[in-house]
């Protein structure tokens, strides 16, 4: 009896020995689960960092829908991120870029820290500059629109899962402008705002550097800011560490 190409392995188990029969029985429970789900790679852990809940519901709707994608956790804040990143060992976190507590800069160094590997996309309307150079610094390697679109979205985790970089088309431009622009230096700043400088350095509050300088704390208050701006840093502990990496204060 000849034997058809469609099912040849069926036929050809029904007329050899009981040994080949066994062989082919195996041949043939191999070739149905090559591509059974439980033989695919484990799915995408991902964690969900946004005050919004809003936001964190619709990204999480959206991933449900895909079968190589895992949320693993959601938090408001960087703080409770950081806390419940070893536990939940997460492949990517998506993490907004401006959220009450620890910036998103400090929130990306401390989820990397403690998931090392750990792969950082950022939820981002690019209106920050110093921001953004920062989360780069801190390990971020992609950035996303909060208005993208979901293909955009689900493009973006799995390039970022994969270690490749990621940067909506929408932004594109304006992140390489941004990246071309040289760290502002301390020449930059006044004789007072680099007495300024160097007080928030040591740690002082405004109204112990107004009290120091005599200096109202509204003026102290608009020298920060006008360091901050200067300088395209984020807040006061950028300011810090900014003037040990300048060797102006001890890190000690």
């Amino acid at each position: 009896m000849p034997l058809t190409k469609v099912g040849g392995a069926a036929q050809l188990a029904r007329l050899a020995s009981p040994a080949l029969r066994a062989h082919c029985g195996r041949m043939m429970h191999a070739q149905a689960t090559a591509h059974s789900p439980e033989q695919q790679l484990q799915p995408i852990r991902i964690l969900l960092v946004d005050d919004h809940a809003i936001v964190r519901e619709g990204v999480r709707a959206v991933l449900d829908e895909h079968a190589d994608f895992a949320v693993v956790g959601e938090f408001a804040n960087g703080a409770d991120a950081i806390a419940a990143a070893a536990s939940l060992a997460p492949d990517v976190a998506l993490v907004d870029l401006k959220m009450p507590g620890l910036t998103a800069p400090q929130t990306i160094a401390g989820l990397i820290e403690r998931v090392p590997g750990l792969r950082v996309l950022v939820f981002t309307s690019f209106g920050e500059d110093a921001l953004i150079r920062a989360t780069l610094d801190a390990g971020a390697i992609g950035f996303l629109l909060k208005d993208a679109l979901q293909h955009d979205l689900i493009s973006a985790i799995r390039s970022v899962a994969s270690g490749e970089a990621f940067l909506a088309p929408a932004a594109q431009r304006q992140l390489m402008e941004l990246l071309r622009k040289p760290h502002a230096t301390r020449d930059a700043l006044t004789a007072r705002e680099n007495d300024v400088l160097l007080l928030v350095a040591e740690g002082l509050s405004n109204k112990q550097i107004a009290n120091r300088l005599h200096l109202t704390e509204g003026t102290v208050k608009g020298y920060v800011s006008q360091i901050l701006a200067k300088l395209r840093l984020q807040d006061r502990t950028q300011i810090a560490l900014y003037a040990v990496r300048q060797g102006l204060v001890s890190g000690s």
